[in-house]
Parts: C-alpha cells; structure tokens; sequence
C-alpha cells in the first residue's frame, strides 16, 4: 500500500468504492476520441490564430496602399482587442452557463461571418467596427476551448494536451503569414482577399456544435447524468492510440472499482471554495498571479508581434520582405510548444511558464539590439520559441486553478484582463519607437516579460492532479 494514503482512503479502497465519471476519465489512456477533439478544437484555436495574425498584415499592406497612419493602425488592431476583452469574459461567463461546446461553436461563427465582412470594409471606421465584432468571437473561444479540452484530458497528460492545444496557434499564425506573404502582399486588393479567406470559421463551427461532446463536469453540474454517463463511456470504449498506454490503463482500471495498491494514482487538486467567486479567500492569490501573468504576457506579446511587419518595413525592408522574416520568425513557435509540452509535465507548469517567460525577456533585449537581417531573424526566433511556449504552458495552467462551477469564468476573466493590455499595447508601441526607437520598445517588452516570470512563480503547481470539483 502507498505510504501516501490515508487510513480513510484505504478503508473506502477496501470497500471498492466506484470511481466517479471525472476520475474513470482522469485514468483512461490518450484515446482516439481525445485524438479527434483536439484536432477539433485544435483547427479552432488555429483558425482564431490565423484571424488574429493577418490583420498585422492587413496593417502593414494598408500603410501602403492606404497611406494608413500609426494611429489609425493602432485602431484597427486595438479594436479588435477591445472585443476580446469582452468576449473573454462574456464568454467564460456563458460557458459556465449554457456549456462548454455551445459558446465554442457560437464565437467560431460570430467572428467568421465579421471576418469575411471585414473583407468588404471601404473605410477604417467600417473596418475598426468589424474588428471589434471579430474580437467578441475570437476572445470567448480560447479560453473556452482550453476549459473543455481541460476537463477530458487524462491528470497525468493534460498539462502537455493544452499545450499541443495551443501549437495550432503556430499553425494558425504560420499561415496567416504565408496568406499575408503571398495574397495580402499581391496588390491594392490582396488584404480583402486574405480577410474573406477568414470566413472559413463560420462554416467549421457546425462541425464543433455537432460532432464535439460537451463536457462531462459541466453536465453533472447541470443534473443531465445520463447524458454525462453517455459520454464517459464514449471515451471508454475508445481505443487508445498508444499499446503501452492502453495495458497501463487496463492494468489500474482492473474491474472499474479503485483498488487499495492504486488510491492516489491520480492526486486530487487542493480543494477550493467556489462559492465566493474567483476573489473568494481561497482563489484571490492564485486569480491576481493568473491576472499579473495575462496582462504582461498580452502586452508584450501584442506590442511585439502585431507591429513587427510594419516595422520592419519602417526600417527600410520591402513589403515583401517585411513579410518573409516574419513568416521565418513565425516558424519558430513550433519548436518552442514541442519544448512545452515536453517540460511542462517534467518540471511543472510553474517553473516551465517562468523559464520560458525570463526566455522571453531575454530575447526581446536581443531584438531590440538587433541590427542586421541576421540577428533580426535569429532574435526574432528565439523571440517566438519561448514567447509561444509560455502561452501553451499559461493555457494549460488557467483552468487547473479553479473548481468547476467557475472554471469557464476564471480563464474567461484572466483572459478578458489581459485583453486590457493587448488593446494598450498598439497605441503604446509607436509611442516608445517615438520617443526611444525600437530599443526602448522592447526594453518595456522585456520588463512586462520579467513581471510576468515573477508573477507565474507564486501559482500553485497542480502537475498530474485531478481537476477540482
């Protein structure tokens, strides 16, 4: 018997004591099933990302043919921003309310349809208002479709799941700049073009409403346990996709009783009051520390990433060119999640978010010194290795810090709160190259990142623990 387990753990494992649907979840192997929903949520979340990465294309093109101004830019993009601060919380609000699937599928459609609107735009009041639209749906999605594929994902993987998660945000970003590079860059009506192909969301959203379940946490908190039941047992009699993981899970399931040798195999989360909300006195700390990391991390990701392409072009580089170092630099991400989703479940989530944080710090000290084609590149990469690593490793830790009757609205308000800084930071951005250059701009970028190191040190490690109830 485990040394770890209490005498009244072992008298109710002595007692066969059925597993509930959260843990017979909790024990099962990586299954097809879980390999089908995150490729479902995980087309969402690159589709979210390839909304957001074009329209710092859009600028760019713009500022040419459009003559488009700093601030008029800054607009644009904050606009979009403002919309995500409200659909992060609506929508976190919502998905503790109507289910997770439901607010999924509704924000794919929501800022689809003003995507491809948006194409449509003949002047930047029209495209500022659409932007805004867009930005309701793209702010309600992510965080949502973390907290669903949270509460499916199996204790001792789900740290690494959400990050493979958030990889498609490379995906989504890498073609966005091939769409920028190669439609939006083509000529004076290139960036409508690359704006109509953002309508591809509308049409996946029935796929999500449709073919998704919706999450088993959320149905027994609603009374529908036959529904929940269906469900679990879905996932059940889904195959595993690895041999070594299915006989593992078989060899612990034994007859779906918890047997005395194997209580504690899955950790149970501390326990939290929920009753309080997210400020209750069990939640503030860990709910400031997720604000603190949300706010830098937005604010100098946004600063950074929606302005490269202009100010490269700004330094002297062609359109084309402006576009071609950000598609390499973008291309950077994917081994930054790999390296993610492989530490996250070796060292934590709290010390992966913080060493990729204080990476990100450093690498933006590197890009604001950087003077060359060469070491633009080379910053820029590291830049988007560890920036994009610690957003796979901040997702996966958002919906672990709260119980389940406020999951959906503690990710939904991080998120909404960082939103705030990610709507500052285009007005911000060309003030600091104003009065300091690019070297001041990332100077503040990497402070917001050591903030942010600081901040994500003081969250509670819930490494392989079941979520709270």
């Amino acid at each position: 018997m485990s040394p770890s387990i209490s005498p009244a753990e072992a008298s109710t494992a002595a007692a066969g004591r059925p597993l509930t649907r959260s843990q017979r979840l909790d024990r099962l192997p990586f299954t097809r099933k879980h390999g089908r929903m995150l490729g479902a949520s995980g087309i969402g979340w690159a589709l979210d990302a390839m909304d957001v990465g074009l329209i710092s294309f859009v600028i760019a093109a713009l500022s040419v043919h459009w003559n488009l101004s700093k601030a008029d830019g800054s607009l644009i993009a904050s606009a979009g921003f403002a919309g995500m601060a409200i659909g992060a919380s609506v929508g976190g609000l919502l998905a503790d309310r109507i289910g997770r699937r439901n607010v999924f599928a509704l924000t794919l459609l929501v800022y689809g349809l003003a995507t491809g609107a948006s194409a449509l735009a003949m002047g930047v009041g029209a495209l500022i208002a659409l932007r805004f639209v867009v930005g309701l749906g793209l702010g309600a999605e992510l965080p949502v479709a973390s907290t669903l594929m949270s509460e499916f994902a199996p204790a001792r993987i789900r740290g690494r799941i959400i990050v493979w998660l958030e990889a498609f945000w490379a995906l989504g970003w890498i073609l966005a700049a091939v769409i920028g590079t190669f439609v939006a860059a083509s000529g004076p009506t290139g960036w409508r073009w690359a704006l109509a192909l953002g309508m591809v969301p509308a049409a996946y959203s029935l796929v999500v409403r449709w073919g998704m379940p919706e999450s088993v946490r959320f149905l027994e908190l609603k009374g529908r346990a036959d529904e929940a039941e269906a469900v679990v047992r879905g996932f059940e009699s889904s195959p595993a996709i690895s041999r070594r993981q299915g006989r593992a899970a078989a060899a612990a399931e034994a007859d779906g009783r918890v047997r005395a040798d194997e209580v504690g195999t899955v950790p149970a989360a501390d326990q939290v009051e929920a009753s309080g909300g997210i400020w209750s006195g069990s939640l503030r700390r860990r709910t400031a520390g997720l604000w603190a990391v949300w706010f830098c991390i937005n604010l100098s990701y946004y600063g950074a990433f929606i302005w490269i392409p202009t100010l490269l072009v700004d330094r002297g580089f062609s359109l084309t060119q402006s576009f071609t170092f950000t598609l390499i630099i973008t291309l950077a991400q994917i081994p930054g999640y790999a390296a993610a989703a492989w530490l996250i479940e070796v060292l934590g989530r709290r010390w992966t978010l913080t060493l990729f944080l204080a990476g990100s710090a450093l690498s933006a000290i590197g890009y604001g010194l950087a003077d060359s084609e060469a070491t633009i590149i080379a910053a820029g990469c590291l830049l988007s290795f560890f920036n994009l690593g610690a957003w796979g490793a901040l997702y996966a830790i958002g919906p672990e810090l709260y119980p389940t009757a406020v999951r959906g609205t503690g990710t939904g308000a991080a998120a909404a709160f960082g939103r705030v800084a990610s709507m500052l930071a285009p007005f911000l951005v060309p003030v600091l190259v104003t009065t300091g250059g690019q070297h001041l701009a990332f100077a503040v970028f990497a402070f917001a990142f050591g903030l942010a190191a600081a901040a994500a040190f003081t969250l509670p490690e819930q490494r392989g623990k079941a979520l709270a109830e």
